[in-house]
């Protein structure tokens, strides 16, 4: 097992830091913003931070929750940080009641993020609150801003596209950010509220080879061509998939990947308590390579594995 992984827990920084804001975007759904150099200027997209409400016990343990993006000091230093989260318990409905000013507890950053491998398109699947480590994978991808300390190298994608289904338009967050980034944006709900009706997964291979979706699509970053007006291109670009929560849903994109033969990486969201691998109580059954499995700790060795590694239920 490698040694000296950058974040390990002997990497990590913990302390506490100071709430500037703490927004509502959509149904039950927040975004929380702090500031923290030390986190902000280490954290790659894909990576996660642990939260601790400030002065109590109740809740005792804090919560993993994803990087949506950093925040800079007016140039390109990082000094803070914004974490998109959904209210669905104890600690991140008391999280809702935080106000700017307020302290938390935090440590991070942690899990191993998304690697920086080449692709012509980058296709990022979310369901649910899925969607929240994207936003800065989009930027890496689309050259907008260069994340970690030393700043790390991602090949220029030549499309980005989220595919994002909830169970009605009123969870829907954060869409706008996308769309002004310049990402592809298709759109599903369970009811039909938004976009197409049924399974976000629906939307995965009409996105790869180019087929029409009937909810439309939205402009691309600027400089880009579209690919059906680009010369010499007779298929469709090199496509990866990434994708994130739930499990059936990441589930089912990993087969259509594997069916396409076109890469997946997958970002786990398995209950964690530590987040530093101390606690074991987030292990994934991931394959060995040998025709076997073993657990691995989300939380160090994950959050994102290949998702044909991944021994789903």
């Amino acid at each position: 097992m490698e040694k000296n992984v950058p974040h390990y827990a002997e990497h990590t920084w913990h302390g506490t830091v100071a709430v500037t804001e703490n927004v509502r975007l959509a149904r039950d759904t927040y975004r929380i913003r702090f500031d923290c150099p030390e986190i902000a200027r280490r954290i790659v997209p894909g990576q996660f931070v642990m939260l601790r409400l400030a002065g109590g016990e109740d809740p005792l343990l804090g919560r993993p929750l994803a990087l949506y993006d950093v925040v800079t000091d007016g140039g390109a230093a990082a000094c803070g940080l914004d974490i998109v989260y959904l209210a669905v318990g104890k600690m991140t409905h008391r999280l809702t009641q935080v106000l700017p000013g307020a302290p938390l507890e935090a440590w991070g950053p942690l899990g191993n993020g998304f690697p920086p491998a080449p692709a012509e398109h980058l296709l990022m699947v979310a369901g649910g609150i899925g969607q929240t480590p994207f936003l800065a994978l989009a930027k890496e991808y689309l050259g907008r801003f260069r994340y970690g300390d030393p700043p790390r190298e991602v090949p220029t994608a030549q499309k980005v596209t989220l595919c994002y289904g909830v169970q009605t338009a009123e969870y829907l967050a954060g869409v706008d950010d996308f769309r002004q980034l310049g990402v592809e944006v298709h759109l599903s709900t369970d009811d039909g509220s938004l976009g197409h009706r049924g399974l976000v997964t629906e939307l995965i291979e009409p996105a790869v080879t180019g087929s029409a979706i009937q909810e439309g699509t939205v402009p691309r970053a600027k400089g880009t061509v579209p690919f059906s007006l680009r010369e010499n291109r007779d298929s469709p670009p090199v496509s990866r998939i990434v994708c994130c929560d739930p499990e059936p849903m990441m589930k089912a994109a990993a087969n259509i990947a594997a069916r396409l033969k076109i890469p997946c990486q997958v970002s786990l969201e398995t209950p964690m308590a530590c987040g530093i691998g101390i606690c074991f109580s987030c292990v994934a059954k991931i394959r060995d390579g040998r025709g076997g499995w073993d657990y691995r700790r989300t939380c160090v060795e994950g959050p994102v594995f290949d998702a044909a590694d991944v021994e789903f239920e």
